[in-house]
């Protein structure tokens, strides 16, 4: 039987990707967590266990079961078999696994920042897939909101950038001036952005 992989992050977002039969699905006892790692200016978009959180996201096939490729995508993760944790529509159900970032990866502090151009990506994807309420949810269930945000919407460092609506900006942007994360200028920046 084929394999699946549950996305949680850009993989929500169908332009980022050609991946077959990708559908809704949650992933039961994780919640999001923007990460720090050495070597990188920016963060990563991660999961860690919490019995009491439930995220949203994306299956989808894994091409010709060949996880080669998609590891690839997902450097710096590892992969791990979701076993029942992925409530979806699928039958029979099929392997599923998801992606992390190590725990001994991560680092405390540093002067990481968020991409805008990436969360705006994440987001335009929630907004298709579940809505509105579904973008509060990410938000919701996302830790890590005292990481600075760089604002590289103008000049965009996310390779898989993408071009959002004045609708899907105004929800990105409230939900960010709700949760009073910092937004940071380009100017601002000291990093290289480096190691996409």
């Amino acid at each position: 039987m084929t394999p699946y992989f549950f996305g949680y992050g850009s993989l929500v977002n169908r332009n980022t990707h050609a991946y077959p039969d990708a559908r809704p699905a949650r992933l039961d006892g994780w919640r999001r967590r923007w990460v720090r790692t050495e070597g990188r200016d920016i963060v990563y978009l991660s999961v860690v266990q919490d019995p009491a959180t439930r995220i949203d996201g994306l299956i989808a096939a894994v091409p010709g079961a060949d996880w080669a490729a998609l590891d690839q995508r997902e450097y710096g993760y590892a992969r791990h078999a979701s076993g029942g944790a992925v409530v979806h529509d699928l039958v029979p159900a099929p392997d599923i696994a998801h992606y992390a970032i190590p725990a001994e990866s991560t680092v405390d502090s540093g002067d990481h920042v968020i991409l805008l151009s990436y969360l705006d990506v994440v987001i335009q994807g929630f907004l298709r897939e579940f809505g509105t309420d579904g973008a509060a949810r990410f938000f919701d269930t996302t830790d890590g909101w005292d990481t600075p945000i760089l604002d590289d919407r103008k000049a965009p460092l996310y390779p898989r950038h993408q071009t959002l609506t004045a609708e899907e900006t105004a929800v990105v942007d409230h939900h960010v001036k709700r949760l009073s994360a910092r937004v940071k200028q380009r100017h601002e920046a000291t990093f290289a952005a480096k190691n996409f």
